[in-house]
């Protein structure tokens, strides 16, 4: 039997799991706004899509304001 060479080179890094969380906010923090946004809008989607089947027309936006 032949061994064939990987077209796509495994790649990894280990992470301790009290640094997960660090490096999940400075991920994020080095991102755009926008492209926050479109991710927050794409999982959305997804979610939605993924629990009823189709992603709704229209959704309520719904917010509660505290007074600081």
């Amino acid at each position: 039997m032949m061994k064939s060479e990987r077209k796509i080179a495994m790649i990894f890094q280990h992470v301790k799991a009290e640094d997960e969380d660090h490096l999940d906010v400075s991920f994020w923090l080095n991102k755009t706004v926008s492209e926050r946004l479109s991710e927050v809008s794409r999982l959305r989607k997804n979610y939605f899509t993924w629990v009823n089947g189709f992603f709704p027309e229209k959704i309520e936006k719904v917010f509660q304001q505290r007074k600081l």
